[in-house]
């Protein structure tokens, strides 16, 4: 429990030639304690034009109305989530999907009233993913949340939380050894698109205000500052690779480290 590895995926990492699952049940069988959490966007996107609801982007998340929530809630809490889940099982690993509903694991309030229901973490109950982890289990979590701190009325009890910022704040929680970010470029690019290999946290923050680090990244940026603060080592890595988990646990070089200093 002193080596936890939290790993967020998104789907854009994903492939018929990928190999991140493999990876993870390849670092299980070797003891190491996973967390892994996912995203799915562009499978929510897919399902969201097939029911005929439009996507809206604002600081590189998704604005969330009620017809959206239930079409996120589906994809990611179970589309998504069981379909990692049970492949990591087919390949001979042990995984149980959960949300950030289960276990009351992630609850949140309301993010900015211009994005609807997304959440904002408050409070992370890492009880159920320690009970995973010693059971032997890989936690595959879902960044669907409970929506009950500032909730009313008849608000939905769910609220659709970016798995970035989950993935930090459960990093900082269990006070996990590393936060490995698999994207689908080659870590933070600086304003000519080379990566960095280092970047510290003032220079971080000031890529973003600077507009460097934009879109998506910037809440991968400040989930690695989150996990970074509580002792983990924060990274941002090319999860297009193969076999880019297992090296990069193993030693590999390559993408961006986040550091204090």
């Amino acid at each position: 429990m002193k080596d936890i590895t939290v790993i967020k995926i998104g789907g854009s990492t994903f492939g018929s030639g990928d190999t991140t699952i493999e990876d993870i049940v390849a670092l299980q069988k070797k003891k190491k304690p996973l967390v892994v959490v996912h995203g799915g966007g562009s499978t929510v996107t897919d399902w969201l034009k097939r029911q005929g609801i439009a996507t809206k982007f604002v600081r590189g998340e998704r604005v969330t109305d009620l017809p959206s929530l239930g079409v996120v809630t589906a994809v990611l809490a179970g589309l998504v989530n069981k379909e990692i889940t049970a492949a990591v099982n087919i390949w001979g690993g042990r995984a149980v999907g959960i949300s950030g509903v289960d276990g009351s694991l992630i609850e949140s309030s309301i993010k900015d009233k211009e994005m609807g229901y997304v959440g904002s973490v408050e409070k992370v109950n890492k009880g159920i993913l320690e009970t995973l982890l010693k059971a032997g289990f890989v936690p595959v979590v879902s960044p669907i949340s409970l929506y009950s701190l500032d909730r009313a009325g008849d608000a939905p009890a769910v609220i659709n939380v970016n798995g970035d910022p989950i993935a930090g704040e459960i990093a900082a929680a269990l006070g996990a050894k590393r936060l490995i970010f698999l994207t689908d470029v080659a870590g933070i690019n600086d304003k000519f698109g080379k990566a960095i290999a280092r970047v510290s946290k003032a220079e971080a923050e000031a890529m973003i205000a600077s507009g460097v680090i934009a879109g998506g990244m910037i809440p991968k940026v400040n989930a690695c500052l989150k996990a970074l603060n509580a002792g983990s080592l924060a990274r941002i890595i090319d999860g297009r690779k193969p076999h880019a988990l297992l090296n990069e646990i193993e030693g590999g070089d390559g993408g961006t480290t986040i550091v204090k200093e």
